[in-house]
């Protein structure tokens, strides 16, 4: 068990290791040839240009500015100064909101810290219980135990004073909650009111067109919107299944670059041809002309994909029935999209539009049908990946302790159990070595996720987020609080009665305060300080700006900002959620530890999203629900740990209080699930009315068909575009007609349809299959 003195060295190495990553980073980010990696989003604004002075050649590459050095921590003041208002102007809502998240934590952790301290800590501090049952009971304890609830005896009366702290941190953590949301949803709506034109708001997806043997998908599509929607229907793309020739391109982009590289190489140095191996990654194989193969391959690969782009124009099994239906009006669209358009709820099914760079559309090929089915399956496999995960991560612990290394390596004992390697083992190695198991846990899930068949990155980040989540609860919370593999938890679980299972976890967990400390130390301290250093993109940027880079484009395209990776964050935040809320009344040394991850990463991350991320969407805080919710979760978690551990103590007169604190979290949530998560998941008809009317007070001549018809063309289509399509330059219309029918029966048509003039208010799509027999 570790002690103060392990506490204690485990925070300076991570103090030092922080203090070093941002030493690190400060004098980095002052180098003029580092300055397109840590002001990338700058660059891709085009509000900054490479720095350049004149003279000696070493200046365009090192700052020999030492006054510059002196102010090394500027960074952090000015990441604070930018008013949100501004912040969402120039990053968008979705970076603003995540950063808020951090700002929750401060303004939960700090009042509960203060309160925790100035009443928690003395009642338990003063008592002696865990001084007795180290003499009586020969129990190994530490020093951390005597601040915990750990030291206070069985039917004491100061357990009321956890009881009332209890109640405190309830009401404060949901009045905090409940502001944010009220927040969040105001700046949300305020968002989409304020927000210029975008694709997505007169856009809809409709998936599970039913097949009709007259008319081709596209042809249904337009007469079914024609007939239902005849005042807003404008436009549609059907959906067709690209993938193919989505990596085909991928594929001759990848041989370009090589071929670029290649002829770079050659350049410098001419008297000698580029030679490589044709077989796999180049490893092994036969010795050809590097520039004379690639250039071969990409020709070939270019047949290939006049073939493949040739093959989808004209064969209809490459139309998925799916379909991007865009209205004339944002009213048309919302009512479209928030409404039942057919007798049978299966067919037709309509949803928002993701907007255009956030749809994933390797996944709109899937058909609709077999999304159940994969659901189901990637159901079964997070649940086997939950739980066989544990085995190797207990182990590796297992391994990183004391007993464990002296179990393995019996020579080594005597110098473990010198006072400093001793204190090194228990208070930084646990921490670290299950930080390094969980580096490909993301990878995995988004994986999971994108074979589950979600339509848009947003989603399925979210979607990996919560898996995330779950696992971080059953294998980084219970797997660290209760010892042994996952499968022996869940057979204890099955084994016991309900009632018994707060009470096992309620026992455990004071005992694994001193590991997560560890883990907070490693993972959110050092951890946060790490990731402002960007080490990866800092090395690849400068490999592809050596090697590859010879226009000012290519330059720009070595940049990799990255983005928030809310699929991988936004789990992290919520463990400390978790944590925070369930030790503050049973072992509040833990809260001053939570306070400083949530400043750190508030500091950081903003620092990030103002002058380096560049988000690939935008959803307009539609992940904020989830957020809520999982705190909730985290907070209804901690009150039954507390019952739990109060019914092992004895405490019979106070524990009963305690039931009423799950009862009115449930019914505070299911209020603010009422009262403000509409605004996340429909869009007000008042509100699209309003930005409608603006919208054609201010531009009466607007062309939307010109500008919508082509936002949804798959991105390997828009390559050609020039070549294929003729832009229309038709005025905006303001009657639809209806189109001729090749139907027989009226089995699907719930209005006559009579032939109509040979044009159409729906504009030839790309690769239009309507001219087909």
């Amino acid at each position: 068990m570790a002690t103060l003195q392990d506490i204690g060295v485990s925070a300076a190495i991570n103090i030092l290791t922080a203090f070093i990553f941002l030493l690190v980073f400060a004098v980095l980010r002052l180098q003029p040839f580092n300055d397109r990696v840590y002001f990338s989003k700058w660059y891709l604004k085009g509000l900054r240009s490479s720095p350049t002075h004149a003279g000696a050649f070493v200046r365009r590459f090192v700052n020999l500015d030492f006054r510059s050095y002196l102010k090394f921590l500027n960074w952090m003041p000015e990441a604070i100064r930018m008013p949100e208002p501004e912040l969402i102007d120039h990053a968008g809502l979705d970076s603003a909101v995540y950063l808020r998240i951090y700002l929750i934590g401060l303004k939960i952790f700090v009042p509960i810290a203060f309160l925790a301290w100035a009443v928690l800590v003395p009642v338990n501090y003063t008592d002696d219980n865990v001084s007795i049952a180290v003499v009586t009971a020969n129990v190994t304890a530490s020093d951390i135990d005597k601040l915990s609830i750990s030291n206070i005896p069985a039917k004491s009366q100061r357990f009321w004073s956890h009881l009332v702290m209890a109640y405190a941190f309830t009401v404060w953590t949901c009045y905090v909650l409940m502001k944010e949301y009220e927040k969040i949803a105001s700046l949300r709506l305020q968002f989409l009111a304020s927000e210029k034109r975008r694709p997505d708001q007169f856009t809809v997806l409709v998936r599970n067109v039913p097949p009709d043997p007259d008319e081709s998908v596209s042809e249904l599509v337009e007469h079914f919107f024609l007939v239902n929607h005849p005042d807003h229907y404008l436009t549609h793309q059907v959906v067709r299944d690209a993938n193919a020739l989505a990596k085909l391109v991928k594929k001759k982009k990848k041989a370009q670059n090589w071929l670029d590289f290649y002829q770079l190489k050659y350049s410098r140095n001419s008297t000698v041809r580029p030679l490589m191996k044709t077989g796999f990654l180049g490893l092994w194989g036969k010795k050809v002309d590097a520039i004379e193969f690639q250039t071969a391959e990409i020709e070939k690969l270019s047949t290939e994909i006049a073939s493949e782009r040739k093959r989808i124009s004209n064969d209809p099994k490459s139309i998925m029935p799916a379909a991007f239906v865009s209205f004339k009006s944002r009213w048309g669209a919302a009512v479209c999209a928030q409404t039942q358009q057919s007798r049978n709820p299966t067919l037709w099914l309509t949803e928002w539009a993701p907007e255009p760079r956030d749809v994933y559309w390797e996944n709109l090929a899937i058909p609709y049908v077999s999304l159940t089915v994969r659901k189901l399956i990637m159901g079964v496999a997070f649940f086997f990946l939950t739980f066989f995960f544990m085995i190797p991560i207990s182990f590796v612990q297992s391994l990183a302790s004391i007993e464990g290394i002296e179990k393995l390596l019996p020579v080594l004992k005597p110098i473990i159990e010198r006072d400093f390697i001793k204190s090194f083992v228990q208070g930084f190695l646990p921490g670290i070595v299950l930080k390094i198991f969980l580096i490909f846990l993301p990878t995995i899930l988004m994986i999971m996720a994108k074979f589950e068949g979600f339509t848009s990155l947003s989603s399925l980040e979210r979607r990996a987020a919560a898996r995330y989540y779950i696992f971080n609860f059953v294998n980084v919370f219970l797997g660290s609080v209760i010892a042994g593999a996952a499968f022996e938890q869940l057979n204890s679980f099955i084994k016991q009665s309900a009632d018994q299972i707060p009470k096992t976890i309620g026992v455990a967990i004071p005992m694994k305060a001193t590991f997560f400390i560890t883990y907070i130390m490693v993972d959110g301290w050092a951890g946060i300080a790490g990731e402002i250093l960007m080490l990866k993109p800092l090395i690849m940027f400068h490999l592809k700006n050596f090697f590859l880079v010879k226009t000012e484009k290519d330059r720009e395209e070595a940049m990799d900002p990255g983005s928030l990776g809310f699929n991988t964050g936004e789990p992290r935040i919520q463990l400390y959620f978790l944590l925070g809320l369930v030790y503050a009344t049973v072992t509040p040394l833990l809260l001053p530890f939570i306070i400083v991850f949530f400043a750190l990463g508030f500091v950081v991350f903003r620092h990030q999203i103002i002058n380096v991320y560049n988000q690939e969407y935008e959803s307009a805080a539609a992940f904020w629900p989830d957020v809520h919710g999982r705190i909730i979760y985290a907070l209804i978690f901690s009150q039954v740990v507390l019952m739990g551990l109060l019914s092992t103590k004895k405490a019979a007169q106070s524990t009963p209080f305690l039931i009423a604190l799950p009862v009115i979290t449930i019914s505070f949530h299911l209020y603010c699930k009422g009262r403000y998560e509409p605004a996340f998941i429909r869009y007000p008809i008042q509100e699209a009315m309003m930005k409608d009317t603006l919208e054609r007070a201010r531009e009466p001549n607007l062309n939307l068909k010109g500008y919508l018809h082509a936002a949804y063309a798959h991105p390997v289509f828009k390559e050609s575009e020039d070549d294929d399509e003729v832009e229309s330059n038709e005025a905006f219309e303001t009657e639809s007609v209806l189109v001729a029918t090749k139907r027989q029966s009226r089995r699907n048509t719930p209005l006559p349809s009579k032939a109509s003039a040979p044009s159409s208010p729906s504009l030839p799509e790309v690769r239009r299959d309507s001219h087909q027999p």
